[in-house]
C-alpha cells in the first residue's frame, strides 16, 4: 500500500456532529451513494450505538453500498461494538472503528480510569471487534496530547489483537504540521509491530491547519490513510477537507509520490449535495469547491489565463467537477431526461413512485422558472427528502403583503400531523411576519440562531433562493433548509423543516466522547 493513499470519509459521522448538521436516513443514504461515485475508499456511515436512527442509517448504507468499505464508529465496549457489527451485517466490506481516550486529561476527567484500565479496555475491545469483523480500526482519542510511552504501549497491544488500521487523532486541533508529522514517525519507529497496520491521521481544524497536519502525517509520518470530510464539515471549526487533501496529493504528486483512487470529477457534485443537505453554505473563496476557486478578477490574471491557463491555474476546473454548461433541463424536458440527470448527479431513488413524484415537482418548478440548473434539481430532491410519515409540519400555502409605509403582513396555512392551521401575523418584513405566524400556532419556544439566504444558481434574478434556518431548543441545535423561487416561501419551508427536526424523536443525538 506504499503508493496508495486511502481516503476515509467521515462526513456522515464526524461531519454530522456540526451543530445543526444532523441528517435523516434518506439524506445520509443519498450522500453515501455520491461518496461511492466519488470512489471514497471507506465511508464512516455513523455511530450505530448512539441512537436507533443512526443504527438504521448505518444499516441502510451497509445494504446499498458495494464499492466502498462501510464503517461504523463504536466506543471500546461490547455493547457499542456489537451494535456496530449488527448494523454492518449487510455490507459487502465492513469495518468497525473503535476508540478510547488515552490522554491524561481525558482519562482522568472524563473516563475516570487508570492507565492500566484503559490499556485493558482497548485490548479487549479490539479482540471482541476482531471476532465480529475482519477489518478493525483503533483510535486513541486525543492521541496527539497523550504520553508517547503510554500511547505506544496501547497501540502495540491493539495491533497484537488484530487492529489493521491505527488512527492518530488530533482531536482538539492542537497540532502543528512540523511536530505532528514527526509525532507519527516516532510512534511508528518505536512500536515493534507497527508494520502490521496501516497508519491513519484524523485532524481537526481549530487552528486552521487540519489539511496541513494531515499531509505532514502522510509525508513525514508515513500515514497511508487520511480521515476527512466533504467541505471540511465537522464539529467546532471542522475537519480536514477531503477535496483539499485529495487535490494536494494529486496536483503535487511530484512531492508526495502517492496515488488516490478518487474520481475527482465528482468532488463538486459531492460538495453541493452536502452543502444543500446540511444547510452549511460553502464560502466563495473555499479552495477547490468555492464559487470563486477558479475565478479571475485581476486583469493581469485574466490576460495570463487566456494566453496559457497554467499561468494562474494549477488545476483544471473541469477536473474537480466544475462545468460551464450547467443548464440541462426545462419545462419541455421529459421524464427520461429527468431520470438520466438524477443519475448523473448521483441521486438514486428506490422506486418508480419516487421518481414520478420528483418529476412532478420538477415540472411545477419548470413552470415558474424557465431554466433548471443542476443545483435546482439537487435542492428540489433535498427539499422533499423527508417522507410524509416523518414530516410532521408541512407548508400548505402562504400569502404576504408588503408595501412602503405599511407594516408587512403574512397569512400562512400549514399542517401539523393531521391538523391544519391558519395563522396571521405582522412583522418587520414579510419573512419575519411569516415565521411569527407559524410560531404563533406551534409555540415551540425555539431560539432563532441563524437565518441565511443563498442563491442556488447565480447570474439571474430568477434563481431559486435557498434559506437556512438554525434553531436551538433545550440544548439541541438543528438546521432547516428550504428552497423556492419565492424567498418568503423558502423561508417558511426552512423554518418548518427545522421544527420537524426538533419534533423528531428519532433524530440522531451525537454520542459523547468522540469529537
Amino acid at each position: 500500500m506504499a503508493d496508495k493513499l486511502i481516503i476515509f470519509d467521515t462526513t456522515l459521522r464526524d461531519g454530522e456532529q456540526s451543530p445543526g448538521a444532523s441528517m435523516t436516513k434518506d439524506e445520509k443514504l443519498r450522500i453515501a451513494r455520491q461518496l461511492e461515485r466519488l470512489r471514497v475508499d471507506v465511508i464512516e456511515a455513523g455511530f450505530a450505538a448512539s441512537s436507533n436512527g443512526d443504527f438504521e442509517a448505518v444499516k441502510a448504507i451497509a445494504g446499498h453500498i458495494r464499492d466502498s468499505t462501510v464503517c461504523s464508529l463504536a466506543r471500546a465496549n461490547d455493547r457499542d461494538i456489537g451494535r456496530a457489527a449488527e448494523a454492518l451485517a449487510g455490507a459487502e466490506r465492513a469495518r468497525i472503528h473503535t476508540f478510547i481516550a488515552t490522554s491524561e486529561l481525558h482519562m482522568a476527567a472524563k473516563l475516570r480510569m487508570t492507565r492500566e484500565q484503559v490499556l485493558e479496555q482497548a485490548r479487549m475491545a479490539v479482540r471482541f471487534a476482531r471476532n465480529l469483523c475482519p477489518d478493525v480500526e483503533f483510535s486513541p482519542e486525543d492521541g496527539y496530547r497523550s504520553d508517547p510511552d503510554f500511547l505506544a504501549q496501547v497501540l502495540e497491544a491493539v495491533i497484537d489483537e488484530g487492529a489493521g488500521t491505527i488512527n492518530i487523532p488530533d482531536t482538539v486541533g492542537y497540532a502543528v504540521p512540523e511536530l505532528f508529522g514527526d509525532f507519527i514517525r516516532r510512534l511508528r519507529e518505536r512500536i515493534p509491530n507497527s508494520d502490521r497496520a496501516i497508519w491513519s491521521v484524523h485532524c481537526h481544524n481549530d487552528l486552521g491547519m487540519a489539511v496541513a497536519n494531515s499531509l505532514a502525517g502522510v509525508k513525514v509520518g508515513g500515514a497511508r490513510q487520511v480521515e476527512c470530510t466533504i467541505n471540511g464539515l465537522g464539529e467546532r471549526a471542522g475537519n480536514c477537507s477531503l477535496e483539499e487533501v485529495v487535490m494536494a496529493v494529486r496536483t503535487r504528486r511530484d512531492h508526495y509520490g502517492l496515488e488516490v483512487g478518487i474520481d475527482t470529477t465528482q468532488i463538486v457534485p459531492a460538495s453541493r449535495m452536502v452543502s444543500q443537505t446540511t444547510g452549511f453554505v460553502v464560502q466563495p473563496n473555499k479552495a477547490v469547491v468555492g464559487a470563486n476557486a477558479f475565478a479571475h478578477a485581476s486583469g493581469i490574471h485574466q490576460d495570463g489565463v487566456l494566453k496559457a491557463r497554467d499561468t494562474y491555474e494549477i488545476m483544471r476546473a473541469e477536473d474537480v467537477g466544475w462545468s460551464a454548461n450547467k443548464i440541462v433541463l426545462g419545462k419541455l424536458s421529459g421524464r427520461n431526461a429527468f431520470r438520466q440527470r438524477l443519475h448523473d448527479l448521483g441521486i438514486e431513488m428506490d422506486s418508480e413512485a419516487e421518481v414520478n413524484a420528483a418529476f412532478a415537482r420538477f415540472k411545477d418548478l419548470a413552470d415558474r422558472k424557465s431554466e433548471i440548473f443542476d443545483e435546482d434539481i439537487i435542492a428540489l430532491v433535498g427539499d422533499e427528502s423527508v417522507t410524509a410519515e416523518q414530516e410532521h409540519y408541512r407548508l400548505l400555502s402562504l400569502a404576504q403583503r408588503s408595501e412602503t409605509g405599511e407594516r408587512p403582513h403574512a397569512s400562512v396555512a400549514f399542517a401539523a400531523g393531521e391538523q391544519e392551521f391558519h395563522a396571521d401575523s405582522d412583522g418587520n418584513g414579510p419573512v419575519d411576519a411569516s415565521l411569527k405566524a407559524i410560531e404563533s400556532k406551534v409555540g415551540s419556544g425555539a431560539e432563532l440562531m441563524l437565518y441565511s439566504v443563498n442563491a442556488i444558481t447565480s447570474g439571474s434574478t430568477e434563481s431559486q433562493g435557498e434559506v437556512t434556518v438554525r434553531l436551538q431548543l433545550g440544548g439541541r441545535v438543528v438546521n432547516g433548509v428550504g428552497a423556492d423561487p419565492d424567498i418568503v416561501v423558502a423561508s417558511a419551508k426552512a423554518y418548518l423543516a427545522a421544527l420537524n427536526k426538533l419534533h423528531s424523536a428519532t433524530d440522531r443525538v451525537a454520542a459523547q466522547g468522540w469529537p
